[in-house]
């Protein structure tokens, strides 16, 4: 299971979605949008208690996956006790994972989210109250091809489009994509259950 968190500023939204595996679907099970101008420390609480929660209803231990572009740098230090990934989104053409922090072209978050819709990989539960919004997020974007450099990247059709449910649902998917990661938990110890890696040895455990 993933928790996603695509952090906001001052006129962004924070979004989090869960996603949850199904044989071979992934279903997003819970959208989420924080009011405007939540204080950070109030968001953290908001996401940590959302993780102990479903971690109590699925026995299962989720992976948080976290916005580090921008303010999350600071974020990740105040999360304790959650297996974690952070993300780096970038305009680049390659990623690369150092241990827990990963950075990756944005284009290849859409991409994968985009053809996982078209292959009816992952399914929205229609019933959620933001379900409409992430399905006009994702309608609303594009890949602009710049002429001149060659480089392609996602963006909103119009300005004041906000496009943070889709981002938050892309990075979930984007790691859930990946054999399960051994991503390291913050906090007294490590919970490696059902990992294949040890991301500060490299070493097969499991």
């Amino acid at each position: 299971m993933i928790i996603s968190v695509d952090l906001g500023q001052a006129t962004d939204f924070t979004a989090i979605s869960v996603i949850k595996r199904e044989g071979e679907e992934l279903q997003v099970i819970h959208l989420e949008r924080f009011p405007l101008g939540m204080a950070y420390p109030e968001q953290v609480k908001r996401i940590t208690d959302l993780y102990k929660k479903l971690k109590e209803i699925y026995k299962e231990v989720p992976t948080l996956v976290l916005d580090r572009t921008g303010v999350g740098r600071g974020i990740v230090d105040l999360l304790q006790d959650v297996r974690l990934i952070s993300i780096t989104i970038t305009g680049g053409n390659v990623v690369t994972k150092d241990g827990r922090n990963w950075n990756v072209p944005k284009r290849d978050l859409i991409h994968g989210l985009v053809v996982q819709f078209q292959t009816g990989k992952i399914k929205i539960v229609r019933s959620l109250p933001d379900a409409e919004i992430l399905i006009k997020e994702l309608l609303n974007f594009k890949m602009k091809v710049n002429i001149t450099t060659g480089h392609d990247s996602y963006e909103a059709w119009r300005e004041g489009i906000h496009d943070d449910l889709v981002l938050s649902v892309a990075m979930g998917a984007y790691v859930e994509s990946f054999p399960k990661p051994c991503a390291f938990v913050r906090g007294r110890d490590r919970n490696r259950t059902n990992c294949l890696y040890s991301v500060d040895s490299g070493r097969r455990i499991g």
